[in-house]
């Protein structure tokens, strides 16, 4: 059976009285989903202990926003592997075009962040996206292709289905972002399935789940669903009020015809 992957991060806006009251509102309103659902919340830091107690035995996956490559050592501000586990995350953000652009991370560094994450038993979510100057230069296929390459050098999955992808261009994110036409994120992900059967194989490289980013919202949500090689959803602050993000589910579990399951 196909999974549909809905998730959200929700960068640095909540505390974690705001991340506890939203998951304790998240869980109840999920408790019933289909179980063909990846439901995921990859919330602050400091929130991620507090987290993982309310999502035990939910629905609902917990996932970090960043990771470093190395388990102990002078890393002052980082955050190791083993420290993530202790709190019950399972999923590791890599590469958020705000760790690449803001913090300037390069695809080196994400591809040893998603070795890390798959050799210590994570699931890796490898987010990717073009900027504006990209786009209209006519290169972002280009890009897509260098990052996922860089990013995922060295990787053999051996059947394993801890490997995900986000599509998120830069220009559809945040308070000023424009969403992807449909047309233009299906040629996006397109490209991005065939980079993925090229690193892997068809057979492996069709498992692995991509996932549309960027200005998701109540109105567009259905329409990304429907379009081919799209497989779920990351979702920004349209999801960050927990009946928000539950119609969106629902929404999501009508299009993909799982409301039945």
């Amino acid at each position: 059976m196909k999974k549909l992957y809905l998730g959200t991060n929700t960068k640095m806006y909540k505390t974690i009285k705001d991340t506890c009251e939203y998951l304790e509102r998240l869980k109840a309103f999920t408790a019933e989903i289909p179980k063909a659902v990846e439901l995921f919340v990859i919330p602050s830091y400091t929130s991620l202990s507090r987290a993982g107690e309310i999502l035990q035995d939910s629905r609902i996956r917990l996932g970090a926003q960043n990771m470093c490559w190395e388990d102990v050592g002078q890393f002052t501000g980082e955050i190791s592997p083993r420290m993530i586990r202790e709190t019950g995350a399972q999923i590791i953000e890599i590469g958020h075009s705000e760790r690449r652009h803001v913090f300037r991370e390069t695809d080196e560094e994400e591809n040893r962040k998603v070795k890390t994450a798959l050799r210590e038993g994570f699931t890796a979510l490898l987010c990717i996206g073009e900027t504006s100057e990209e786009k209209k230069a006519g290169i972002s296929d280009e890009i897509l292709r260098i990052q996922l390459k860089k990013g995922l050098s060295g990787i053999s999955l051996n059947g394993s289905s801890r490997l995900w992808i986000a599509y998120e261009p830069v220009w559809a994110i945040g308070t000023k972002g424009i969403p992807a036409s449909p047309a233009y994120a299906a040629d996006r992900h397109r490209a991005i399935r065939e980079t993925l059967c090229g690193l892997f194989g068809c057979a492996e490289g069709q498992e692995i789940p991509i996932l549309y980013g960027g200005s998701v919202n109540q109105e567009n949500a259905c329409g990304f669903l429907q379009l081919e090689n799209v497989d779920g959803l990351f979702i920004g602050r349209s999801a960050w009020e927990a009946n928000s993000f539950s119609q969106i589910i629902q929404m999501a579990c009508r299009v993909s015809g799982l409301l039945n399951e």
